[in-house]
């Protein structure tokens, strides 16, 4: 498959107008690959993960309400309502299941898609993302409630909001309204998460603004963790949770691993299975 959309365009979905890009045929064969990019994030800001998926599976991208070509609207913002939008996009392509994988902001909206939606997730893919807020360090926290539009001035950001809203005003209310959501993140019950019934996989970078600690409890609430492979050193069967973190790597740089990534998300949305070498 080539990185070049095979459709695209606007649709209206829970009082926007929303906009998506396919990579493939939905031809119902294969589940597609739902990629949710991270806050301030449009459906073109992840051209080497699109490209690197596409090669094996059809992907489905969209901007989130006030990103890239979705212009804002009065609605109010929560990780809750873009999980429910996320649903309703599916829905209007005649996606009946789909794996999902999202990033940042995106992976917070995967996740309330997972549990608000259950029936339309195949596999769940968390990439530096938390599910409560306590999950980041404060001193992200800290700093995104110091967010403003100035940093946002005269950068792709602002460019592609004034494409379709040219109110100065218009663009400041969204930044302001994104400042909230992410500050103020989300608050996702160890019930609820374990209540997930998608096999899922976590993605971190060790020098993340999402803690270890978080991603570990992540991982173990989804079902992560085997007894038996401590014990036996093998690791028998398809694991109902997997970790991956990443050395040396930010919560931007993890943005940038997508030749290290894919191939260890491939194989979990794949099942394959684990290959115990031969020791003895």
């Amino acid at each position: 498959m080539s990185a070049t959309p095979s459709r695209s365009g606007n649709l209206p979905i829970n009082g926007l107008d929303l906009y998506y890009e396919v990579y493939g045929e939905l031809d119902g064969l294969r589940s597609p690959l739902l990629l949710i990019p991270g806050a301030f994030m449009a459906a073109d800001s992840m051209p080497s993960w699109v490209a690197a998926f596409a090669e094996q599976r059809t992907v489905i991208v969209f901007d989130q309400q006030g990103h890239g070509r979705t212009p804002d609207t009065s609605r109010a913002m929560s990780y809750e309502q873009f999980g429910d939008d996320a649903a309703a996009l599916l829905r209007a392509l005649g996606v009946r299941r789909a794996d999902v994988m999202g990033y940042s902001q995106g992976g917070g909206v995967a996740l309330q898609l997972a549990i608000r939606h259950p029936e339309l997730v195949g596999h769940l893919v968390s990439m530096s993302a938390t599910f409560r807020q306590d999950g980041w360090y404060p001193e992200v926290i800290e700093a995104l409630g110091r967010l403003t539009a100035d940093p946002f001035i005269g950068t792709p950001v602002q460019t592609a909001f004034q494409a379709h809203t040219p109110d100065p005003a218009a663009f400041t209310t969204y930044i302001d309204k994104m400042r909230v959501l992410n500050r103020d993140d989300q608050s996702i019950s160890d019930e609820q998460l374990r209540s997930i019934s998608a096999p899922t996989m976590v993605v971190v970078g060790d020098a993340d603004g999402v803690t270890l600690a978080h991603a570990v409890a992540m991982f173990t609430l989804r079902g992560g963790g085997d007894a038996d492979a401590a014990t036996t050193g093998v690791l028998n069967g398809v694991p109902a949770a997997r970790l991956a973190v990443l050395p040396a790597t930010s919560h931007i740089g993890i943005s940038g691993e997508s030749d290290v990534v894919v191939p260890m998300v491939t194989a979990f949305l794949d099942d394959v299975a684990p290959v115990t070498p031969e020791l003895f």
